[in-house]
């Protein structure tokens, strides 16, 4: 049974000239956060933590794991930066939250320390890394009012945990569902499931549609929904939808989206698949 339609406020009105400007201050805004010198491109390794001690090419030290708690050890010539502050020997780094980390400094290297699936995993960025050094901008549909959709937001009476898969085999994400968005077009309704946004108030969400595998990346994208306002009106601006760190590189652990949010509609609008995987 379809979900009723949503009593929603119309998006205002801009005109074609300054919708496409905003639009193109806004992707190279997306372009410069893509090509920062530590960013996700810059990633050159995914390794999985575990109890034995392990080295790791290019990373300094044994790292390993026991009972949640995170350990390396540093030999008698080795440094790492934490906090901008050089240690050495044996150091317990700490227990890290799901989603949580924090990054180590190795030469030009950052070493992102980090937990993803109830996992410890170490990401070293340098920016040297061939795919940041390659990377020629995303491709995507040009930007049409027609889809900044007006929507409204169902909060839910608690937030339910959601269980979602990853673009990596053998881990799951659990995220927190606040509410979920409603919107109509082509005079279907449409019901997505939204988690938390970065910024607070924010949603977030994750979504396939008819275009996916096809002129967009197969396996998720993300769009970022402002606030609700009082009366619970959103905005859903799919000309911003983007690809996760997973459509460019295999060294990502992003979510996939809940199953409800696979939209038996086309979606065609924001970024399409990236060149780097236009060959696949």
């Amino acid at each position: 049974m379809s979900a009723p339609a949503p009593e929603t406020t119309a998006p205002e009105e801009t005109n074609a000239a300054d919708f496409a400007a905003e639009w193109r201050s806004w992707h190279q805004h997306r372009l410069q956060e893509l090509s920062a010198p530590h960013g996700f491109l810059a990633v050159t390794d995914l390794h999985w933590l575990t109890s034995d001690p392990t080295r790791y090419d290019g990373i300094p030290g044994q790292w390993w794991v026991t009972h949640d708690w995170l350990f390396v050890d540093l030999g008698t010539d080795e440094r790492l930066l934490l906090n901008g502050k050089p240690v050495s020997g044996v150091q317990k780094l700490g227990s890290i939250a799901e989603r949580d980390g924090f990054n180590l400094g190795h030469g030009e290297t950052i070493i992102e320390v980090a937990k993803r699936g109830g996992k410890y995993i170490l990401r070293p960025r340098h920016p040297q890394n061939p795919l940041l050094q390659d990377f020629n901008g995303v491709p995507a549909y040009t930007p049409d009012p027609r889809w900044r959709i007006a929507g409204a937001y169902r909060r839910f009476d608690q937030p339910r945990p959601t269980r979602v898969g990853a673009a990596v085999e053998g881990i799951e994400h659990v995220y927190e569902a606040p509410g979920e968005v409603v919107f109509e077009l082509d005079g279907e309704t449409h019901v997505l499931t939204a988690f938390n946004g970065h910024t607070e108030g924010t949603l977030n969400v994750l979504f396939t549609d008819e275009t996916s595998g096809k002129t967009t990346y197969a396996a998720n994208r993300s769009l970022v929904v402002a606030a609700p306002d009082v009366a619970g009106n959103v905005v859903l601006d799919f000309n911003r939808a983007v690809n996760l760190p997973c459509a460019f590189t295999d060294l990502a652990t992003c979510p996939l989206p809940p199953a409800e949010n696979r939209l038996a509609v086309a979606i065609e609008a924001g970024e399409k698949t990236p060149f780097e995987r236009s060959s696949n």
